[in-house]
């Protein structure tokens, strides 16, 4: 038994210097050939920088034209892409971003809202019956309903801020560990045509929809007049970046000014020395 085992062992040692002898160059010049050339990083200095995480890493593309070319590595900041993938968080703010807009129009008609039933339907006494006073009592068929929903009605609440801040974090984590997140350097494309843009986003496989986000609120012409041809494709300023719209679109699409903006607002709230204070406006009730 013990010569079977060795014998094995024997074998894959030398299997696996046979593969290492095929794979590996043979002269220092081949292996200086096998070098991969340095790529460019682009210099920029991260807010609150961490001490004990590397930065995140993600290539800076282009829109110019339909072939993807990289400009360059970009580091992002762990406390914002590097989060935890916190599910009960994504789902907490997807459905208070529901609830806001959702509003009830159940609607039914109380006894006194009846048509009918004004008149007492037998004496008090006498008769042996149980005693009522109108037929549209919520006992009777065709009555009024006792507790019954009143349009319309609203199921509106706040969610805690931090929830909210974790959120996002959580969101931008997950798209950038799934490969869906993509930084370009400018939302410039050269044409108005919208098919332009849907031959990127098939060349590039983004996905069947895709958001793009940009600082202010005023895109370029082309972009604009381009999307709004193509249903599946959406243009957001900065300020209004939020976990449904994120999830709801497979590819997520940020300029490097909007990666600036979103770290440098994420990272004051999670630095900050006034949080108590800063919560305060937003409690609503204790549906957080």
């Amino acid at each position: 038994m013990l010569l079977n085992i060795t014998k094995r062992l024997v074998c894959r040692k030398w299997s696996t210097r046979s593969m290492s002898s095929n794979v590996l160059p043979h002269n220092e010049q081949e292996m200086e050939t096998a070098v991969v050339p340095s790529t460019p990083i682009l210099k920029r200095e991260l807010l609150y920088p961490c001490k004990y995480e590397c930065p995140r890493e993600a290539w800076v593309e282009n829109l110019d034209t339909v072939k993807e070319q990289k400009l360059g590595m970009i580091h992002l900041h762990p406390e914002v892409f590097g989060g935890k993938p916190r599910m009960d968080l994504l789902h907490r703010n997807v459905h208070w971003q529901k609830m806001i807009r959702y509003v009830s129009f159940a609607h039914t008609k109380t006894r006194a809202e009846v048509k009918g039933g004004g008149k007492k339907p037998w004496p008090q006494k006498g008769l042996g019956r149980a005693r009522h006073g109108s037929i549209r009592s919520p006992l009777f068929k065709g009555g009024g309903i006792a507790h019954g929903p009143r349009s319309p009605t609203t199921h509106f609440y706040m969610l805690n801020f931090y929830s909210r801040i974790h959120g996002l974090i959580a969101a931008l984590s997950v798209k950038l560990a799934q490969d869906d997140l993509h930084i370009v350097n400018s939302l410039e494309i050269p044409t108005e045509d919208p098919k332009y843009l849907e031959e990127l986003i098939e060349n590039r496989n983004w996905g069947p929809s895709v958001l793009m986000i940009d600082v202010d609120d005023i895109m370029p012409q082309n972009i604009s007049v381009a999307t709004d041809e193509v249903p599946h494709v959406n243009l957001m300023p900065v300020y209004g970046l939020n976990v449904y719209s994120m999830l709801k679109h497979s590819t997520l699409v940020l300029t490097v000014n909007a990666v600036d903006r979103i770290e440098e607002r994420i990272l004051y709230h999670l630095h900050r020395n006034d949080g108590r204070e800063a919560v305060k406006p937003y409690h609503f009730n204790n549906n957080s």
